[in-house]
């Protein structure tokens, strides 16, 4: 028995070297966080001094709006308002929903946005719907109903790598990953408990 005991877990112990590696490597990374800064940094649209406040409507004290904001951009004024059903861009003139801005719109606003930091976003190479692509592969993208801005490069991607391998998120379906890390936890358990008997049984 205390021979099949240590066979067992000498062999349990050989699986799980791969995933002890695997945390123990990027738990060191997680720890120093290099280049966090750069690959997570919030980008935003540059605002502007306003020039004059909207003037709403008596008819709006019966709307189901939650939350006003009001900002100037490079493309001028703008007018968010909050519903129960999230976010929504109105003209400040007659109230009515824009619902997306067109390309020169797009590149106006996004390079005035990275024109700080050319060094990390470059220029824009490609504008696909509201997907901005550089030419230093930082894809930005834009959420025109509440006017902010993402972004995630090249940085970005490896870092969640790193965070994907820690937590044994292998295979990108979430249901098998889910499993692989319960599993994974369980055989550390497993392993630690059959150490810890052979442990007693060898001072015994």
């Amino acid at each position: 028995m205390e021979f099949s005991l240590k066979t067992f877990h000498k062999y349990l112990g050989l699986v799980m070297l791969l995933p002890f590696i695997a945390w123990g490597i990027t738990g060191i990374f997680f720890f120093f966080k290099p280049g966090y800064s750069e690959a997570y940094q919030s980008l935003s649209v540059k605002q502007y001094p306003l020039q004059h406040l909207v003037k709403y409507p008596s008819s709006i004290k019966s709307s189901n709006w939650l939350e006003v904001r009001q900002l100037a951009s490079i493309l001028g004024e703008h007018l968010l308002v909050k519903t129960t059903e999230g976010w929504q861009q109105l003209s400040p003139e007659t109230l009515e929903v824009i619902e997306q801005p067109n390309k020169e719109q797009i590149s106006l606003l996004v390079n005035d946005a990275i024109s700080e930091n050319s060094v990390r976003y470059g220029q824009i190479t490609s504008i696909n719907e509201l997907l901005i692509t550089t030419n230093t592969d930082v894809r930005i993208t834009l959420n025109w109903q509440s006017l902010s801005l993402r972004q995630q490069g090249v940085d970005t991607d490896f870092i969640n790598t790193i965070y994907n391998i820690h937590y044994l998120r292998w295979t990108g379906i979430k249901a098998i990953d889910q499993v692989l890390g319960v599993v994974g936890l369980l055989l550390v358990v497993l392993l630690a408990g059959i150490g810890t008997v052979m442990t007693i049984k060898a001072r015994k």
